[in-house]
């Protein structure tokens, strides 16, 4: 394995096998042809043609249009169509999640092909032997990825909650870690990937935060999620994402981010610069730059 091979991983879908869904002209969706079917139902709301999925008659109003998904999506889980909804909503949007549209149901996103936003954060530590991070193991009982590894903190950014409001939640939730230490986490970017998974696609967007934690920092769960954590050496870390697929697989994409930006992945590597193009692909929808 190797450091592109898991950036790969994250970015194996075929843009022929999804429909656009349109609102309104704006993609904000993809959606498989069996997906698609399942909107029949609801010919008032969604027209379906060889080429896209077309939200007719949507309403005017941020509000409505919410109520309006919001009733397709209880229809959609009660018929077991999409996995039971989680109560939190996500934006739906063509680019960033202040151009959201309406708001989804979590539970939802990849069915219909909706951006999804999330929060990883590097917990590391520098000692005289070098840099260490804090890994945790997922729960056995988590729905996806049991007893993988994961980030010190990572977790969904719904809508409705900003930036250093949500990281300081995950942070309490996930290492019981107080909100005056959450605050010192330094933004260092985003990463994006698309993948085609079990329940649809994801096309989603992760901002990435590096924190520098005191020696004497140990992280404590408070819901759950995490069975165990683990400092180590953060070569071990780098050597468990390249040669592995010990890790939760979008975190895999953080921490080559982390590695990067602390010069522990050579410039003379020779999948560097696809390495990096590899972190930040462009979504359904959004334009490219160059």
């Amino acid at each position: 394995m190797s450091f592109l091979d898991q950036i790969r991983a994250c970015n194996r879908w075929n843009p022929d096998d999804f429909l656009p869904f349109l609102l309104d002209g704006e993609r904000i969706g993809s959606l498989r042809p069996s997906a698609a079917d399942a909107l029949r139902r609801w010919p008032p709301h969604f027209r379906l043609t060889a080429n896209a999925v077309h939200w007719i008659d949507a309403p005017a109003d941020f509000a409505t249009r919410t109520a309006v998904l919001a009733e397709v999506s209880q229809h959609l889980a009660e018929a077991g169509v999409i996995e039971p909804l989680h109560g939190e909503l996500y934006p739906v949007t063509p680019g960033n999640r202040e151009q959201a549209r309406c708001l989804i149901d979590r539970a939802c996103a990849p069915f219909f092909g909706m951006r999804a936003f999330g929060q990883h954060l590097n917990g590391f530590v520098r000692t005289a032997r070098g840099i260490e991070m804090w890994i945790g193991r997922r729960a056995a009982s988590r729905r996806n990825y049991p007893g993988r590894l994961d980030h010190l903190v990572a977790g969904g950014l719904p809508y409705g909650l900003d930036f250093a409001e949500n990281l300081r939640k995950e942070c309490a939730e996930e290492a019981g870690m107080p909100a005056e230490l959450a605050d010192r986490a330094v933004p260092v970017g985003a990463v994006t990937y698309c993948r085609d998974s079990e329940h649809g696609l994801k096309p989603d967007v992760m901002y990435c935060y590096d924190l520098e934690l005191p020696d004497d920092f140990v992280p404590r769960c408070t819901d759950g999620e995490v069975e165990t954590f683990y400092r180590l050496p953060v070569a071990e870390v780098r050597d468990l994402v390249r040669d592995t697929g010990e890790f939760k697989l979008n975190c895999n994409l953080v921490i080559i981010d982390f590695l990067i930006r602390h010069g522990l992945i050579e410039q003379s590597d020779p999948d560097y610069l696809a390495i990096l193009r590899g972190l930040r692909v462009p979504l359904p929808g959004q334009a490219k730059t160059i």
